[in-house]
């Protein structure tokens, strides 16, 4: 995106604030005006001066219209602070809430491919960026500009000849910043980027610290994050030694116009074409005419680090969405010829399903599949051999490259997410717990009676660990879980799948971090729990899938066996060589 675009972009939300926005221009106005109304009045007060011989009843009303100037122009300086910040926190509010909601809308391939400390940055810090350049912007680039043009304004009006030489110097000094300001563009884009990386790396050492200490990883740690950091301080002591070039440059040109209006502000006073009040106002004018480059030279670093954010950002948000869901319906079947709304038998098949996660490199190819409502389906196979993979596919986490995924005879394509989603129950083998009570992390926010949520703790054996925490059910826990061990984390996970119980389960490695004795206590709560539901079961461990109805055996992306357990093993296939692998 070039910076163009990313000007327009933020204008577009500027305009939701037009009122604040006209009103902090027209705030500006009487700022500056009255600002240097006062050069004027005092010019006058000095002709009083020297002219008059010190004409008190001439001087005292120059003196407290000056006095009212600076009032007014004070309090329009507040109000248009007031506004600005108004607008700028505004803008950065509606940016983040629009960031944030395309987040949920961005397909499961982009967050895969791209790592959760990078988009945080972008949410983040770039907009933290992005909102402190466009405050300073904001304030100090509108007042600038109004005040050089008020000022040539009154220059020209005073006099003309002098007005001209300073217009006429000026463009050298617009021409140094923006020269700089545009070498700098590229050099703010690295710094964010390098920004970025390292963001990711400190988001994944701290969200797998135990790990890191595991595995000793502690001081690779520290190399690969000390030279993501010298890269991050080459790149942004180029960035701001470049960009600081721009304020003593234009501060030499400033000097240099500053000169040239005394000079010959001086000769016209000796030739009597001005007075020494005059004079006087002029030179006032000339540094209050030059004061607003030095100022917009030092915005213009912020300024070029706030569209690099911003751009950043807008990237983020023109990112290709999954495929929406208008003119979808909600999850159905066929009655009487046509398709109503109504409770869902778990019927599920495969049509010639192909998938990959990189296009040159098919994982599925031609998967077909029919299991009957009710039906208890196991999917066995070899790492990587795609049984996540088809679990994705079920939820549409991923649509297929060809062929179609049907519940109750509805293709999933054409049915909306929500009501696919909200048909199936989930309980992984990585647990999702947020920073709440035990009680909220199994209800969710359903409304369930107390006595529903200990029965169901109950059920899978997980009443007990909960009993003994300091606060019980409204024990706090941290984030994942906190202190909670990975099989009590998972004890959790199943409660709350208990409580819900929709008409279809999936249960991917639901028991891989409970002891073999607990999930034989919890095994009745489980039969009962997927009677009569349609039910996806993902084992390593065979000994718990002997009773599914029927059994998946995957291999590089096919099913290459499929029936029950004693059926696979009578085949003496690849089923038998897995099964005694571990019980042999």
């Amino acid at each position: 995106m070039s910076r163009k675009n990313t000007v327009k972009r933020i204008f577009k939300y500027v305009s939701g604030y037009r009122a604040c926005f006209v009103t902090s221009i027209l705030c500006a106005v009487i700022n500056v005006s009255a600002a240097l109304y006062v050069p004027i009045l005092v010019g006058r007060a000095i002709d009083c001066i020297v002219y008059r011989a010190v004409d008190l009843s001439s001087l005292i009303p120059v003196l407290f219209f000056a006095a009212v100037s600076a009032l007014v122009s004070a309090a329009a300086l507040h109000v248009m602070n007031e506004l600005n910040n108004r607008l700028v926190y505004g803008v950065v509010r509606d940016i983040r809430n629009d960031a944030f909601a395309k987040l949920h809308r961005l397909p499961l391939s982009y967050l895969d491919a791209n790592p959760s400390g990078t988009v945080l940055s972008r949410i983040i810090a770039d907009v933290d960026q992005f909102a402190d350049g466009l405050l300073m912007g904001s304030s100090q680039l509108l007042t600038g500009v109004m005040t050089i043009l008020i000022t040539i304004g009154f220059m020209f009006f005073m006099n003309p000849f002098i007005a001209l030489i300073v217009v006429l110097v000026t463009p050298l000094s617009l021409f140094v910043a923006r020269f700089i300001s545009k070498s700098t563009y590229d050099l703010f884009t690295a710094q964010s980027l390098i920004r970025g990386e390292q963001t990711a790396l400190i988001d994944e050492m701290v969200g797998n610290m135990k790990t890191v200490k595991a595995f000793s990883y502690e001081d690779d740690a520290v190399r690969r994050f000390d030279e993501i950091n010298g890269r991050l301080k080459g790149a942004s002591h180029k960035a701001l030694f470049y960009s600081s070039l721009t304020n003593p440059s234009t501060r030499f040109v400033n000097a240099v116009v500053y000169a040239l209006v005394a000079f010959f502000g001086t000769l016209t006073v000796l030739k009597g074409g001005m007075t020494v009040g005059i004079l006087s106002s002029f030179l006032s004018y000339a540094n209050q005419y030059t004061k607003p480059f030095n100022e917009i030279s030092g915005v213009l670093t912020e300024l070029q680090n706030a569209l690099t954010c911003a751009r950043r950002v807008f990237e983020l948000m023109d990112e290709a969405e999954e495929s929406p869901d208008e003119g979808a319906h909600d999850l159905c079947r066929r009655t009487g010829g046509g398709e109503k709304p109504a409770g869902i038998l778990g019927s599920v098949s495969c049509d010639s399903v192909d998938f990959s996660y990189d296009k040159s490199k098919t994982l599925i190819r031609g998967l077909n599949l029919k299991v009957e409502p009710g039906e208890h389906v196991a999917i066995v196979g070899p790492t990587g051999c795609g049984k996540t993979t088809l679990i994705n596919l079920l939820m549409r986490f991923y649509d297929p490259d060809r062929g179609s995924i049907c519940v109750d005879g509805c293709d999933i394509a054409k049915v909306t997410r929500q009501s696919l989603r909200r048909s199936y129950g989930m309980v992984l083998q990585d647990t999702w717990l947020r920073h709440a009570t035990i009680r909220d992390n199994i209800l969710m926010g359903r409304d369930i009676s107390e006595e529903e949520m200990i029965k169901a703790a109950r059920d899978v054996h997980a009443h007990s660990f909960i009993r003994r925490l300091e606060k019980g059910y409204d024990t706090v826990i941290g984030e994942d879980g906190g202190s909670l061990s990975q099989g009590q984390k998972q004890l959790l996970c199943i409660t709350r799948v208990m409580l819900s119980l929709p008409p279809m389960l999936i249960l991917d490695e639901a028991t891989s971090s409970i002891d073999t004795r607990t999930e034989l206590k919890i095994s009745d709560a489980f039969l009962k729990m997927m009677e009569g539901r349609t039910t996806f079961i993902v084992a390593h461990r065979l000994s718990t899938i002997r009773n599914a109805d029927m059994i998946l055996v995957m291999r590089d992306g096919n099913i290459i066996e499929q029936g029950k357990h004693e059926e696979l093993l009578d085949k003496r296939g690849f089923y038998h060589e897995l099964y005694n692998s571990q019980f042999a």
